[in-house]
């Protein structure tokens, strides 16, 4: 049931972010998405949705350089609709799978301090809080802290990688 996303679907994705945006303190953005620019998303990234419009998971470069490259950050999204059913944790799972096997080795929850059911969420799901900065983030005049989690995938980047090169 969980499928890749298609042009189809931005409008549909775009409403369910901008509800967020518009509506929320779990992101810290102002501005609104376009379609044109979900679109450019579905193009150039992994984008996971629901059936029914229910909600949409992707996940993208953490930082640049070639030293990130085997870690993303993921954004997951459900519709009112969709809450509280399990399909957010099976379209993490779907998520977490595909950057597994396009050789990701952790991917990163970047999360609002106002939102602890993501944090619950990500808990149950495995990943472990490994940051809280303080006041990094202000939307509607109130200063924001941001959680970071992160879980450790599956993929090895590299096999000569050995402990000692872990620093």
């Amino acid at each position: 049931m969980i499928r890749d996303a298609t042009p189809d679907d931005a409008r549909w994705i775009t409403d369910i972010w901008n509800d967020v945006i518009a509506h929320t303190h779990i992101t810290f953005t102002t501005t609104l998405k376009t379609v044109a620019e979900i679109e450019a998303m579905i193009r150039d990234r992994v984008v996971l949705v629901l059936p029914e419009k229910g909600g949409f998971a992707t996940y993208g470069e953490f930082r640049g350089g070639p030293g990130y490259a085997a870690t993303v950050e993921h954004t997951v999204f459900l519709a009112k609709h969709t809450r509280g059913k399990g399909w957010g944790r099976a379209l993490l799972s779907a998520l977490e799978g595909r950057a597994c096997d396009a050789g990701h080795h952790v991917t990163v929850a970047a999360i609002s301090s106002v939102n602890p059911a993501a944090v619950a969420f990500h808990k149950a799901m495995g990943y472990d809080t490994v940051a809280r900065m303080p006041e990094v983030g202000r939307k509607d005049g109130i200063w924001l802290d941001l959680i970071l989690m992160q879980k450790q995938l599956g993929a090895t980047v590299s096999a000569s990688a050995k402990p000692q090169d872990r620093v």
